[in-house]
């Protein structure tokens, strides 16, 4: 009996370069979405039909943000954000994978641990600001990262004890008769097995991270993009306020792209990431 075997990226590896013509198709169409529904705000502001003194045209506000991107004050604000940001992403990391790996491996830790995780997860971030009014000096940076790893925690949380909690209990039983250390079996059994949960945890949690970087700038007063956007508001700079805004999601949109190409070069050999086309 001849054997047969599928040559490599053949029908059952889909090539690299089929994977990135499908991503430039979506990103194109995504695109082309986007210019038109910026086009219609364009003629629907310039035919009076929206107020331009509330909702000035795109075209006003991409000039303004190319003239912001050329100054070291927005690019000190875009700093400032992303240092927040950065910071209670990487606490947010150093509480919940340690935490989340001991909940998922322990049945009685992760039983009598469930309800608090299912009462504070929900919380809304935002609610503890006028905590953090008591607590922190208004405007200083210590309250607005308390904010992002708060609410960075939660997600990454999660998927990391849903990641443990999927594990095939033979890897652990191997590592276990092959007398592997604790500390060895979560670098090498737990912490590969949960990858994937911990890519798209890590992934969710730097979304959630900058909104609450921005929004803690812009009620606590923390000096950012977000501050920026309060600043350009009070002062009735409405096209200034909206290239703020536009910035913050530059930044996001680029921020998600990192990761999701990161979790791509991490994840090649996982399901998720490949072509079916």
């Amino acid at each position: 009996m001849t054997q047969l075997i599928a040559p490599a990226g053949g029908a059952g590896r889909p090539s690299p370069a089929r994977g990135t013509l499908s991503r430039l198709r979506y990103a194109a169409g995504s695109l082309w979405g986007a210019l038109g529904v910026l086009a219609l705000f364009e003629v629907l502001t310039r035919a009076g039909i929206l107020p331009a003194r509330f909702l000035p045209p795109p075209t006003e506000v991409t000039v303004t943000t190319a003239r912001l991107l050329g100054t070291s004050e927005a690019w000190a604000a875009i700093g400032m954000t992303l240092a927040g940001w950065g910071i209670g992403l990487a606490i947010a990391i150093a509480i919940a994978v340690p935490l989340g790996a001991l909940l998922g491996r322990s049945e009685l830790a992760y039983r009598a641990s469930r309800a608090i995780v299912e009462f504070l997860r929900p919380v809304p971030s935002v609610a503890l600001i006028p905590l953090l009014f008591l607590v922190f000096r208004p405007g200083s940076m210590d309250g607005k990262v308390f904010l992002v790893a708060f609410a960075a925690t939660w997600p990454l949380l999660v998927q990391t004890i849903y990641g443990v909690r999927a594990m095939n209990p033979l890897q652990l039983q191997t590592a276990r008769s092959f007398q592997v250390g604790p500390l060895s079996t979560f670098g090498r059994v737990v912490l590969p097995a949960t990858v994937p949960y911990l890519a798209t945890g890590i992934r969710i949690a730097s979304s959630v991270a900058l909104i609450l970087s921005v929004t803690g700038e812009i009620i606590m007063g923390a000096p950012g993009v977000g501050m920026r956007i309060n600043v350009a508001s009070q002062g009735g700079a409405v096209a200034e306020m909206y290239a703020y805004v536009v910035v913050s999601g530059i930044l996001g949109l680029l921020l998600n792209t990192v990761f999701a190409s990161l979790e791509r070069r991490v994840l090649h050999w996982h399901p998720s990431q490949r072509v079916v086309r």
